[in-house]
């Protein structure tokens, strides 16, 4: 019985045990990996819309027309300058001296002749005083010596009838005749001497006008160099001397110089007309004509210097401005051929699309069309186009190598508004 009761004990259930645990659910794992798609998803589409589709921003260029023969001609060649007079000088004294007075001012209109300084003269008034003297002594010696002459003159022509009558000595003759010669002499000298004193006397005016500075010709006074109380010297090296009382320009011998570039002073000529753009005054087109090609080219920078002359005068041009200079076509004599027409577009709006050129016309919503143009010639920095292209419209430069018909551009320098 033990036994029987023994075995049942084994046999109980045992109620200590916790239940097992169902598996946990994936659920909740699957919604996160969803979310998370989502947000790669529209990171992906926000890049390509912000960042990889933005449209590119280019620069642009209005189309323009080329007027009709009839006296309009069209630009061979741009060139580079600089304004520049053909009378021009830094006036100075000839002498060394201390400056008394400067009577010019920057701006100021001079006529030729007329005084702009003056120096202290008293060094060149001691001179021309000196010279003075000396030609009052050397004319006195010559009158004392032609007192004497008119004597001896006379007692020469006295013994010469005495002697005929053997009243004198021969001797007595001769000694005077000799001393009449030897006062002819002297009186020679004598006024020889009043006449180089009279030349030292001219010199000595000619210091003291020296102390005066004239203005060598008509102009405008561009500077002034010296002021009262300084030392000018024409040769002065340095230190505390000027070398200049101030600078005088004749503002009707401006003219322009420019730079041309070896490999195109062939298309220059002599009396080529030309049209000038002043960099300070953009809009105004001075009309021209070539002077002279100088001779002589530059090794370094490998240029010839072309003279060009302005046909219209003005106050506003002065000196040293830059312009740029179009060396222009003649125009057609009448009974030939009319200049070609058409619209010129600058040559960074012509590209190569399939080996044809194309220019990117800009439309409405700053969409792009491509365009196939026919070139003609070149005209300076432009270029001529017969057909594709009508004048008003916009078109790309420097296009890039991505941008196709149909394409959307932003227009340089204009606002990014979200």
């Amino acid at each position: 019985m033990n036994a029987s009761a023994e075995l049942l004990k084994e046999l109980k259930l045992q109620r200590s045990r916790t239940p097992s645990t169902p598996p946990p659910s994936r659920r909740g794992l699957w919604i996160g990996l969803g979310v998370a798609a989502v947000v790669l998803l529209a990171a992906v589409a926000a890049w390509l819309l912000l960042g990889g589709e933005k449209a590119p921003e280019v620069r642009t260029a209005p189309v323009v027309a080329i007027a009709s023969g009839g006296g309009a001609s069209a630009s061979v060649l741009d060139a580079s300058g600089y304004v520049v007079a053909r009378r021009m000088a830094t006036v100075s004294a000839k002498v060394t001296g201390r400056v008394k007075e400067v009577l010019i001012e920057e701006g100021m209109r001079v006529e030729e002749g007329q005084v702009l300084a003056r120096l202290d003269p008293i060094d060149a008034d001691a001179q021309r005083t000196l010279a003075a003297s000396q030609v009052s002594a050397s004319r006195s010696q010559a009158d004392s010596v032609q007192a004497q002459l008119v004597e001896a003159e006379a007692n020469a022509n006295r013994l010469s009838q005495l002697v005929g009558q053997q009243l004198v000595s021969r001797a007595q003759y001769e000694q005077a005749i000799a001393q009449r010669d030897a006062l002819r002499a002297q009186l020679a000298t004598a006024r020889r001497n009043s006449q180089v004193a009279g030349d030292q006397l001219r010199i000595a005016d000619q210091g003291v006008d020296n102390t005066i500075v004239r203005a060598p010709f008509s102009g405008i006074v561009t500077s002034k160099a010296a002021q009262p109380g300084e030392i000018v010297s024409p040769l002065a090296t340095g230190g505390y001397t000027r070398t200049g009382i101030g600078t005088i320009v004749d503002m009707e011998s401006l003219e322009v110089e420019v730079e041309v570039g070896e490999s195109y002073i062939g298309r220059v000529q002599p009396k080529m007309p030309v049209e000038t753009v002043l960099n300070a005054y953009p809009d105004w087109r001075i009309p021209g004509e070539v002077i002279a090609i100088i001779p002589a080219a530059d090794r370094g920078k490998a240029t010839v210097k072309v003279r060009v002359a302005l046909k219209e005068k003005d106050a506003r041009i002065v000196p040293d401005m830059g312009v740029r200079v179009s060396f222009l076509e003649a125009a057609p004599a009448p009974g030939e051929a009319e200049q070609p027409q058409g619209v010129r577009v600058p040559a960074a709006a012509i590209v190569q699309r399939d080996g044809a050129d194309v220019a990117f016309v800009v439309g409405g919503e700053d969409t792009v069309e491509q365009r196939a143009v026919k070139t003609g010639i070149a005209m300076g920095q432009d270029r001529q186009v017969l057909s594709g292209l009508a004048a008003g419209e916009t078109v790309v430069l420097d296009a890039p190598e991505t941008l196709q018909d149909g394409d959307t551009v932003r227009l340089a320098g204009a606002d990014d508004t979200e």
